[in-house]
């Protein structure tokens, strides 16, 4: 059954009211909606709390995709927790300092290849810190440079919006992919696009911010090499 994912369409939710519609073999929870993001695109999935009306409360470590289509979402418990059942009503609620963390950091990667235009071969989003990697031939990348781009970015003020096209338009237009190893959710028959105003336009399923100032100080602490042509940029906050 698909998971009515509602972070897709509000990054800002931190709570819902949902319904358990399914268990997993592997103990997972599956809802009838959530605000959990699940793990994908080098975003961790969300952590936090499954409370039933009776007072049962569930912590959880993770959310996961339980279809390669990214339509139908697990939500996987800590070891001791107590049992839920099909069709007890929930109300599922994330740890929104991390998420919004995250969403901070995302956001901040997005401009960071809008800076650096070149092919990414993979990528991290943490709560403190993240990273690109990109399929650069030539070295001479500079960590200061780059920080003072990212810091004139941020300082427009430029709104991040959502909208979706549909799988046909995705391969009109492939140039819109950035990612050589992830591909965005096109479970639904529709991709979702994440623009940066003026600065960035590419498929993505993750949690971003409203607009670029929320992002906040970062810096590049380091460029590594890793192989002949790869580059992993590393960036913090501030």
């Amino acid at each position: 059954m698909a998971t009515d994912c509602l972070f897709r369409e509000d990054s800002y939710l931190k709570s819902c009211e949902a319904s358990v519609v399914a268990l997993t073999e592997q103990g997972g929870i599956v809802l009838d909606r959530t605000v959990f993001y699940a793990n994908s695109g080098g975003q961790p999935g969300d952590t936090g709390t499954l409370t039933a009306a009776d007072g049962r409360e569930i912590r959880v470590d993770n959310a996961v995709y339980t279809d390669q289509a990214k339509t139908e979402i697990a939500h996987l418990p800590a070891a001791g927790a107590p049992a839920f059942n099909i069709g007890d009503a929930v109300t599922a609620a994330i740890d929104w300092d991390k998420r919004y963390a995250r969403m901070r950091m995302h956001t901040a990667l997005h401009l960071l290849s809008a800076v650096l235009p070149y092919a990414v071969t993979g990528g991290s989003v943490g709560d403190a810190e993240g990273r690109l990697d990109f399929d650069i031939p030539e070295a001479g990348l500079d960590k200061d440079a780059i920080t003072a781009k990212l810091a004139e970015m941020i300082a427009t003020d430029a709104r991040v919006t959502a909208r979706w096209i549909t799988g046909q338009e995705l391969d009109a237009n492939p140039g819109l992919v950035k990612t050589m190893s992830v591909k965005p959710p096109m479970g639904t028959g529709r991709v979702r696009l994440i623009e940066i105003e003026g600065l960035d336009l590419q498929p993505c399923g993750g949690t971003h911010v409203r607009a670029t100032p929320e992002i906040g100080g970062v810096r590049v602490t380091a460029i590594e090499k890793k192989g002949k042509q790869n580059r992993r940029v590393r960036l913090a906050f501030a």
